[in-house]
């Protein structure tokens, strides 16, 4: 599997963003997917995951701001992200991994190349 993220870029603050994440290969709705961001000198942490149904699940960090999604036919992932703050400021990553437990532990099978998120004050 491979996985293009897109749609990063600089916002203002309260502003929004739509991420995208396409994945090549068959087995995609197999996957768990999520979203992780890497802030400068910070380490990595995870943003959102949708399992291979409905299930989400955001960290209070970004409860009621973002929201994940995905859509089978098209083999991506979203991620909206609304009422962005100064601090959501990184490189996102989508990643895919077999289990719930991996995706948490930040183990993703397989990693997107990142897309950068720059909220001005």
């Amino acid at each position: 599997v491979q996985l293009q993220a897109s749609g990063g870029g600089l916002v203002q603050a309260g502003g929004s963003l739509r991420l995208s994440c396409a994945a090549s290969g068959r087995t995609f709705s197999s996957y768990v997917m999520g979203w992780y961001r890497q802030a400068p000198g910070k380490q990595r942490e995870l943003v959102a995951i949708i399992n291979i149904g409905t299930t989400t699940y955001t960290p209070d960090s970004v409860k009621g701001r973002f929201t994940i999604s995905r859509d089978n036919a098209k083999n991506t992932v979203y991620l909206q992200m609304d009422s962005l703050k100064p601090e959501d400021t990184g490189v996102y990553y989508c990643t895919a991994a077999l289990s719930i437990g991996s995706m948490l532990d930040g183990l993703g099978d397989y990693w997107g190349q990142g897309t950068l998120v720059t909220v001005s004050s």
